[in-house]
């Protein structure tokens, strides 16, 4: 599907050139390619490390290259942003490929996964608890309260992933669904024993109320597994095809960007809309994902590594059987 992971974020020379070209790439300016249907869009991410792809096309005036205005809303977690695309609130969401899939299968929505966001790397995704705690192994965790911002969700799998590695059963630990934001002070004040974060609130949790790993979610099955994409429903990628069209390039830029240079992440990790931008500190220390990259159209994503979410998914969630497939363009 001319899938390609960039890597070696050193290649900073690459990204400043990509930079200056944004509106060059593959695909056409947007002032050389016909005019979008629909210029402004509303765009609901998760603002974390692995929406970087998304935030450095924000940054670096990637959309409006293309001829698009985005309006960013922050997604306190997939299940919501998933409800307010189907009502028609948002054109175009990216978050966790557990919550597409279940939303899909239920039909909830029907939905076309375009562009692949994030794979997991080391620190990116951990357990965290205080230098204090008495929880110091998994084992500990069994019987105690550990916070997740969604139920049974991309944080919740991989949470219960390393745990079952690791002899404790997910059955055992209770799980309170609180958001990024309110769980360092949860933490902090005793009423939850562990948090679950990815990055940069892991890096912030550390700086700001001195959070320490318990565990690194990058490991045993779930070890560089795939957590995020980027969605729209079925119909409104046939009646917006151009749009998509331009949007997408504007976020493979912004992916590959991301891929290969860190400056521009922190750079973006510190742009983010207020109140989400973080620290120059955090964004300096904070763990990276890789950020896939396509050379095809819109739809062109690994559909093995997707469908390796799915079959996680069945070994510790009990999800039915199901074929990715349907969620990509042309049926994958």
């Amino acid at each position: 599907m001319g899938i390609r992971r960039v890597r070696g974020r050193v290649l900073l020379v690459t990204a400043v050139a990509l930079g200056l070209t944004a509106g060059c790439s593959a695909g056409g300016s947007g002032a050389n390619a016909p005019s979008v249907e629909k210029p402004v869009l509303n765009v609901a991410v998760v603002p974390a490390g692995d929406s970087a792809g998304f935030f450095v096309a924000l940054d670096k005036g990637l959309f409006k290259a293309q001829g698009l205005t985005v309006n960013f809303y922050a997604a306190d977690s997939s299940e919501t942003a998933i409800a307010s695309q189907v009502a028609g609130t948002y054109d175009i969401t990216g978050g966790n490929y557990i919550s597409y899939i279940q939303a899909q299968q239920r039909h909830q929505a029907d939905l076309d996964i375009f562009a692949e966001g994030s794979v997991m790397e080391p620190g990116t995704q951990g357990i965290y608890t205080m230098p204090d705690s008495p929880v110091t192994t998994l084992a500990d965790l069994k019987g105690k309260t550990v916070a997740i911002n969604a139920p049974n969700n991309i944080l919740y799998l991989l949470t219960a992933s390393v745990l079952a590695e690791h002899g404790v059963s997910p059955r055992s630990v209770h799980f309170a669904m609180i958001p990024f934001t309110e769980m360092p002070v949860e933490l902090t004040s005793g009423a939850v024993s562990a948090i679950v974060l990815p990055e940069p609130y892991a890096s912030g949790a550390e700086e700001g109320q001195g959070g320490v790993p318990l565990a690194d979610l990058d490991q045993g099955a779930t070890t560089s597994f795939p957590v995020e994409g980027y969605v729209v429903t079925k119909r409104w990628a046939a009646k917006y095809p151009r749009t998509l069209a331009a949007f997408y390039r504007a976020l493979e830029q912004g992916q590959r960007i991301a891929d290969t240079s860190r400056a521009d992440v922190e750079q973006a990790m510190v742009d983010m809309p207020a109140p989400f931008g973080v620290s120059a500190e955090t964004a300096a220390v904070m763990a990276l994902d890789s950020y896939p990259v396509s050379d095809g159209p819109p739809g062109s994503v690994d559909k093995v590594r997707l469908q390796r979410v799915v079959d996680v998914m069945h070994q510790f969630l009990g999800f039915p059987k199901f074929d990715i497939g349907s969620m990509l363009m042309g049926g994958g």
